[in-house]
């Protein structure tokens, strides 16, 4: 089969329109990931046992378990109990939720990196809990960790393909669509390829370019 452009042309706007889906998803996944897994380092480092060993195990069992899996069980077992949620909004969530897991490790290793003498100043200055960790612990702890969490986003990103199984109609289920409708799979799948490529070498680029910051920050 040889490589048709009238056709590539014809399939481009149905395919930048999944591509705007992959970007949102993976933009408002990162969004619920940074936001959960800040949340669930924190419930780690929480003084009552019973509340970092809950946390500890939800984080290890959702960690243990494939991605495809939760997203399946949000999409299509949360309907039984009466929560339906749209494909966009059970995507986002199943992948917010299983990147925090990794950014929660991200964040707490960051944040005891904090020397503990941050710690004393803080009480003795006599601020609050509430805002030691805002304006003496987390503006410390979060530069550093920038490029590992950029590192899980960029992971995410090439994991956008998964929302295909719960109907979201992103980049690659808009590519399947259109091959299954004119049996031509060379031009859809190979331009999928290219937007993933293009984006994550850009992507790995900005990643250098942090990680190089914040090394000479460290120096």
């Amino acid at each position: 089969m040889e490589w048709d452009w009238d056709f590539v042309w014809q399939i481009m706007p149905t395919l930048l329109e999944g591509f705007k889906i992959t970007i949102l998803a993976t933009i408002l996944g990162a969004a619920v990931a940074m936001a959960a897994g800040l949340g669930l380092a924190i419930a780690r480092r929480s003084p009552v046992a019973a509340i970092s060993r809950t946390v500890g195990f939800v984080s290890e069992f959702i960690r243990g378990t494939p991605l495809l899996v939760q997203l399946y069980f949000i999409f299509y077992v949360l309907p039984d109990i009466g929560i339906r949620l749209s494909p966009l909004t059970a995507g986002v969530i199943g992948m917010g939720i299983h990147y925090a897991t990794y950014t929660a490790e991200v964040y707490r290793a960051g944040i005891e990196n904090v020397p503990r003498g941050q710690w004393e100043a803080a009480r003795a200055t006599n601020l609050t809990t509430r805002q030691a960790w805002i304006h003496v612990v987390l503006p410390q702890a979060i530069p550093p960790m920038i490029p590992a969490l950029a590192n899980y986003f960029i992971a995410m990103f090439k994991e956008t393909p998964l929302l295909s199984a719960i109907t979201v109609l992103e980049l690659m289920n808009q590519a399947k669509s259109i091959a299954n409708s004119n049996y031509r799979y060379i031009e859809p799948m190979t331009l999928v390829g290219v937007f993933f490529l293009i984006i994550s070498l850009i992507s790995v680029v900005g990643l250098r370019w942090l990680e190089e910051r914040y090394a000479r920050m460290d120096d």
